[in-house]
């Protein structure tokens, strides 16, 4: 698993994670991979960064599906476009890079059996497997970490002294520190947004 945060405050968006990558009891640090879990996308408005937690074929199935599409039609600026965005690409997943749709005989709608964060210059949003979007005000977490993130983030936050990359900081601290699925070292990358927080 992982941890994988973001943080909207001040003018800015900031994405963190830890770097390490387990395949059930075997941890495989930093030191044996260089392991980056944020990537970034040129889309229709400018940039966006990416990442996911879960199964690790996912980081280069959609890193590669998305290189693959024209960059006028990843649209990234909205929920609702991000949705159309998502559906519009799940046939490619499907039939490019062998997706497995199904996770339980109840389940709504065919599955993208992904869990990811993405920020860009227009907020932070929460893309889940039935692509469902989620556009969050402050701040959120991701993996296996994302509990112990979350309280941390929580409680900087509100200090008007901390950045938007102090706070993810702390939080990817905290899931590092707790988390037996976290560790460093840290990618942070931030990003300016269009309309201030």
């Amino acid at each position: 698993m992982t941890t994988v945060v973001a943080v909207r405050k001040g003018g800015q968006v900031t994405m963190a994670a830890d770097s390490l990558v387990t395949f059930g009891d075997t941890r495989l640090s930093h030191r044996a991979e260089a392991n980056q879990k944020i990537f970034t996308v040129e889309d229709a408005a400018g940039q966006s960064l990416f990442a996911m937690a879960g199964a690790a074929a996912h980081f280069l199935v959609l890193q590669h599906a998305l290189a693959a599409q024209p960059r006028e039609q990843l649209m990234f600026g909205s929920k609702h476009e991000i949705f159309r965005t998502f559906t519009m690409l799940h046939p490619v997943l499907k039939d490019s890079f062998f997706m497995q749709t199904k996770e339980d005989d109840h389940e709504p709608y065919e599955s993208s059996q992904f869990t990811m964060l993405m920020a860009n210059q227009s907020g932070i949003y929460g893309i889940y497997s039935y692509r469902e979007v989620f556009e969050f005000k402050e701040f959120w977490a991701i993996g296996s970490g994302r509990s112990f993130a979350l309280g941390a983030m929580h409680a900087a936050y509100d200090i008007k002294s901390r950045t938007s990359r102090d706070v993810a900081e702390a939080g990817i601290a905290a899931a590092c520190e707790f988390d037996r699925n976290s560790a460093p070292p840290v990618d942070v990358l931030t990003l300016k947004l269009k309309v201030s927080k």
